[in-house]
């Protein structure tokens, strides 16, 4: 590769391997989150698909994806906003504190919800609360470090702790719903919320000046590309340079394809919940085995799989990146990462194909289990990554927005893939196979394509 794409390291410099107090009070503050956000993200389809006598509201899945998907979408999309606060009028440390406070007032909301008005009131406080919370809580993170090649392997851990908390959600809090009920365990949630409010204000000093001015004012503290036109007052409020607008171009070119990804991962939900899972009502059909023994396993257990794979490959691949970032070719570019995590996520649905090929109406739960795990390893390869890739290039004037213009892909992702469901939806196997074996194809194919393409596309990256 032509050196002027690369980022070789500094051979006198050691990165170090322990974190500051301040990390994991930033780290918690998403565990304690995720369990609130994965376990309302889980309940909210089969809830609003659940018949009225049973506590649910009694309305179709294809209804039920479309509302869950708009919950998503627009927590997806709210950082963008937040990040701008961030950025230019309020100091981060304020908006993760009043984003958590308004995550958990609207989880109130759907405690005491029987109809759709109120479910719209809880989507409509936890997306403003999350937009306020998400890319900000990452952003003073980041600061929180010296040297930029700490970033890849503290985001990498802090993404373990997200998986924490959606594992503890989508394995443990659910299993009250049938012991209290749908709307107790939004309750729950709540007070998880509640607690992680507690818990990041109590804790405040620990995070120094991290996060106490506007991101436009607080510099970090290491020399990226991206910084070094930052340093001075006039850098700060001087227009972008080209090198910054092309490295800003890199971020949204990684967005774009995350897109793809994100809508093939948060579809592959739907038919491991309808096709293959279990519950009342025609909406699930049921073709898998989810027992073991004489215990029914929930299909909620799907998420716990991906959250445990994730917490599992977090340590391990956080060192596999400090590896790479010290080797004189520099790490993998993150449009390669990208494009793995594409294709891993297209094997996926060829597992999903096969299994129920192979099961002709009954299959393994060993099948589905895979799925899951091939999933998780698409979504690790890259999406941890995606904060310390924007807080390394992003210029300082605009890193609260592009850390919030991230999770951007997920909020078009689902906006796509419930009318993707609706499109494949089928009782016929033939159809099913054929359908999302299509899928399967294009996911893997844009994949190549970007791989292929990576080595063009790491000049914008490394643009000064």
């Amino acid at each position: 590769m032509d050196e002027s794409v690369e980022n070789k390291p500094n051979e006198e410099t050691k990165v170090k391997s322990k974190k500051p107090f301040g990390f994991y009070v930033c780290s918690l503050g998403f565990t304690f989150e995720r369990v609130s956000f994965y376990t309302v993200k889980y309940m909210l389809a089969i809830w609003i698909a659940t018949q009225t006598g049973k506590g649910g509201l009694g309305l179709t899945d294809v209804k039920a994806a479309s509302m869950a998907s708009m919950f998503i979408a627009l927590t997806y999309i709210t950082p963008v906003l937040g990040g701008y606060v961030a950025d230019y009028w309020l100091n981060p440390k304020f908006c993760v504190g009043s984003g958590m406070i308004l995550m958990a007032i609207g989880y109130l909301f759907t405690w005491q919800a029987h109809s759709i008005g109120m479910v719209w009131a809880m989507i409509i406080l936890v997306s403003i609360g999350t937009g306020l919370f998400k890319g900000n809580l990452s952003g003073v993170n980041g600061l929180l470090f010296d040297d930029e090649k700490e970033l890849n392997e503290a985001f990498t851990v802090q993404y373990t702790f997200v998986n924490i908390g959606s594992f503890t959600g989508t394995t443990f809090i659910v299993l009250l719903i049938p012991l209290i009920g749908f709307n107790n365990v939004f309750l729950v949630c709540s007070l998880f919320m509640f607690l992680d409010a507690l818990w990041f204000i109590l804790n405040r000093k620990s995070l120094g000046d991290a996060g106490s001015k506007p991101f436009k004012i607080d510099q970090r503290k290491f020399k990226s590309v991206a910084a070094q036109n930052d340093e001075t007052e006039d850098g700060k409020n001087a227009p972008l340079t080209a090198g910054d607008k092309k490295r800003v171009t890199a971020i949204i070119l990684v967005t774009l394809f995350s897109v793809v990804f994100w809508m093939a991962w948060y579809l592959a939900y739907m038919p491991v919940y309808y096709y293959f899972g279990h519950g009342d009502g025609a909406a699930f059909l049921n073709r898998a085995n989810w027992a073991i023994g004489s215990f029914n396993v929930p299909t909620s257990y799907f998420d716990s799989v991906n959250a445990l794979v994730c917490i599992a490959l977090g340590p391990i691949l956080a060192k596999l990146w400090t590896k790479l970032a010290k080797r004189p070719q520099g790490d993998m570019s993150m449009f390669k990462k990208t494009a793995l995590g594409m294709i891993f996520m297209g094997i996926s649905y060829v597992i999903m194909i096969v299994a129920d090929f192979v099961g002709q109406g009954n299959a393994s739960m060993v099948w589905i289990v895979v799925v899951g795990i091939v999933m998780s390893l698409g979504e690790m390869v890259f999406s941890p990554l995606g904060n310390s890739f924007i807080t390394k290039m992003a210029p300082s004037k605009l890193m609260g927005l592009l850390l919030g213009f991230w999770p951007v892909a997920v909020f078009f992702a689902t906006l796509i893939y419930p009318k993707v469901y609706a499109i494949l939806k089928t009782t016929d196997p033939t159809q099913f196979q054929i359908g999302y074996g299509i899928l399967a194809l294009i996911v893997i194919g844009l994949g190549v394509v970007l791989y292929l393409s990576s080595k063009s596309l790491d000049r914008l990256e490394s643009a000064k």
